[in-house]
């Protein structure tokens, strides 16, 4: 019969005797290579940060230049002479809050009209088996091949005729429409990684087809709708060519992509006030990149994996 002190020293040394072996087993260089592979793959990742966040530094400092220095080569962040007058003139004497107002209503609405439709049509293509269904799928794909300028002028000479150009009800169904087909395609996937089983068991406690789809299916595929709706938002904020079709004629209704325009004059550009203009209209974007980060890894993967 042992004491519980020898089992306490049976126990460390079954432990010990475990790790030698596990430590005899390993092959040789395991660990360098490990070691070596995670600090390439930092190295990679410190590179690749530095390449995207320096430009976006740089339109910083140029926006904190004095007009005496605005081009300066000295690549310090912080100018000599720094002054925050360009935030001040963009904010005051532009109509630059205006346009952010515009694009947000814009961008928020056919993010969200984009999402509503392609959250029901990616519940048809993936609960239910019809005629066309696979080519309906493709059709979808197909149209992504298709650039988006292509669309533009059936587009307006549509909205000539029902009334839409200069309105925020025409950019909005032109962003929604063209962001749709992917985004079926997104949730499409994300819906077939959910069984079926847990809306069969809402129909039998009295659920209907609706109410299975919004109470159950829509909360588990929360991260993948998001990821949609940040798609959608980031393909409306940043958009220029079809905004400036549809409503370039009306000045209360220019958005922002439109309106920095105002900074760059035939012969001369006024490079702070464009500078410090991009950087406040790219605070909505971190914001909203913020809020839905813990969404985009599970979002972006989970929708490309069937079963």
């Amino acid at each position: 019969m042992t004491t519980p002190g020898q089992s306490s020293q049976l126990a460390a040394s079954s432990r010990t005797a475990s790790g030698t072996r596990a430590w005899l087993t390993q092959p040789p260089g395991r660990g360098e290579d490990s070691r070596l592979k995670r600090a390439l793959i930092h190295l990679v990742l410190i590179i690749t940060t530095i390449i995207v966040v320096f430009p976006v530094i740089r339109v910083f400092s140029t926006s904190l230049r004095p007009g005496q220095n605005i081009l300066n080569p000295s690549l310090a962040i912080i100018p000599e002479g720094a002054t925050l007058d360009a935030y001040w003139r963009v904010l005051t004497e532009t109509n630059l809050l205006n346009w952010i107002f515009n694009s947000l209503i814009v961008t928020v609405g056919a993010a969200t009209l984009g999402l509503i439709i392609a959250a029901t049509s990616a519940y048809g293509f993936s609960r239910y088996k019809f005629r066309g269904r696979n080519s309906g799928l493709t059709f979808l794909f197909a149209t992504q091949l298709i650039p988006g300028i292509m669309l533009l002028v059936p587009i307006f000479i549509i909205y000539v005729q029902i009334g839409l150009v200069n309105s925020y009800q025409g950019l909005v169904f032109a962003y929604s429409v063209t962001a749709v087909p992917f985004s079926i395609w997104i949730l499409k996937g994300y819906y077939d990684t959910i069984p079926y089983d847990l809306e069969e068991a809402a129909k039998i406690d009295g659920c209907t087809e609706f109410q299975a789809f919004y109470r159950v299916l829509l909360p588990l595929s929360l991260p993948a709708l998001a990821i949609v709706f940040l798609l959608n938002f980031l393909a409306a904020w940043g958009e220029f060519f079809m905004a400036r079709v549809l409503v370039g004629g009306r000045e209360e209704l220019l958005t922002w992509t439109l309106g920095i325009q105002r900074f760059q004059a035939q012969f001369q550009t006024q490079w702070a006030d464009l500078s410090a203009a991009s950087i406040l209209v790219s605070i909505p974007i971190v914001l909203l990149f913020v809020y839905i980060s813990k969404y985009l890894v599970s979002g972006l993967t989970l929708g490309g994996i069937k079963g």
